[in-house]
């Protein structure tokens, strides 16, 4: 027979399991649910698969870039750098 604290320990994970899997999910569903309805399912399925995001990614590296570093960029401009 297994003792009690091996018990405990078991219970434990698999709780533990259970929790961190329902968070997960409900993070997925929220993900799903935040992407606009004008977006097709196949252009889901590409930017899942990664075919469309390495399309996008100097147009997407850029824009953060901007956002990022404008603010500093202003405040150096407005210096007079």
């Amino acid at each position: 027979m297994i003792s009690i604290l091996a018990q405990e320990r078991l219970l434990g994970a698999a709780l533990g399991s259970v929790f961190v899997g329902a968070i997960v999910f409900e993070q997925r569903m929220g993900i799903y649910k935040s992407i606009s309805t004008s977006t097709s399912p196949q252009e889901i399925k590409e930017a899942v698969n990664g075919k469309k995001l390495f399309v996008d990614l100097p147009y997407l590296w850029n824009k953060s870039v901007d956002e990022t570093l404008g603010p500093v960029i202003a405040y150096l401009g407005s210096r007079g750098w």
